[in-house]
């Protein structure tokens, strides 16, 4: 396979992935391995691209953050309330990513972690669904502190490639009593800073893994991924609110026992 089409090929996953309830950094591992390719090779790549995914969610809520950058200059209470929950939710992730990236890292190229962590996060998706009963938030401003740090500590989770960062947040803030729009909306905005920050400190840490040959590929992977992620994030709001999670749980059993056979049987 050229390489230009695999750059192609895990642009839209990252696109399609990064902000649903089913793990990007998952899909990418076993993406890179379905292919033909080793997810080690192309970790550096996987993590480089994730700012065309993040720029998708400026583009589209640029009228959100419009209004809050100047409710913080008119200390408006609700601009920085916003403001707050989305800098503590990140705290937790940073600690731990200091304390611990090694070890993380360590399980980014292991594709049946990431099997088994689709699988359970199936399960855990559909026990939150049918056990919870949140009630409406009426956006992130609105959430207390101790939301706001409770979700931040359950976002941790997702350090374990195939539980996904979206999913943990979303069903952390879920089951605490947050409605499904407000608790994926918060995920989406948590997901700059934290996706940020995650990609210049790997980046930083491992720059000698970036040749320079590579930086046209990452620069197209995240063209790709940014066009993907605007269609798909408008797509999935109007999915929870007609259907709710229930279809990304069948989608991630269905997918982690399809690998976990792939990978048992090659």
């Amino acid at each position: 396979m050229p390489i230009w089409l695999l750059v192609v090929l895990l642009g839209i996953v990252e696109g399609l992935t990064e902000y649903l309830p089913v793990s990007s950094t998952g899909h990418l591992i076993l993406a890179t391995e379905l292919l033909g390719f080793r997810a080690s090779d192309w970790e550096a790549f996987n993590v480089a691209i994730q700012p065309g995914a993040i720029l998708a969610i400026v583009v589209l809520y640029w009228r959100t953050f419009r209004d809050v950058i100047t409710g913080l200059f008119r200390r408006e209470p609700a601009a920085w309330r916003f403001t707050r929950n989305v800098v503590v939710a990140c705290v937790p992730a940073i600690i731990l990513a200091l304390l611990l990236g090694d070890h993380i890292e360590a399980l980014l190229g292991n594709a049946v972690v990431v099997a088994w962590a689709l699988v359970i996060g199936g399960v855990a998706i559909f026990i939150v669904e049918r056990l919870v009963r949140p009630r409406e938030c009426n956006g992130v401003q609105n959430l207390t502190l101790r939301q706001a740090v409770t979700i931040g500590v359950i976002q941790c989770l997702a350090m374990v490639p195939g539980v996904s960062r979206s999913g943990a947040t979303i069903l952390g803030a879920m089951s605490i009593g947050v409605d499904r729009k407000t608790a994926a909306e918060f995920s989406f905005f948590l997901a700059m800073p934290t996706l940020s920050g995650a990609t210049a400190y790997f980046l930083l840490k491992h720059h000698d893994r970036v040749p320079p040959d590579m930086v046209g590929n990452i620069a197209l992977g995240a063209f790709v991924s940014f066009i993907v992620a605007l269609v798909v994030v408008k797509a999935f709001v109007a999915t929870i609110s007609r259907f709710g999670f229930t279809p990304f749980a069948w989608y991630r059993i269905m997918a982690g026992a399809a690998a976990l056979v792939w990978l048992g049987a090659r």
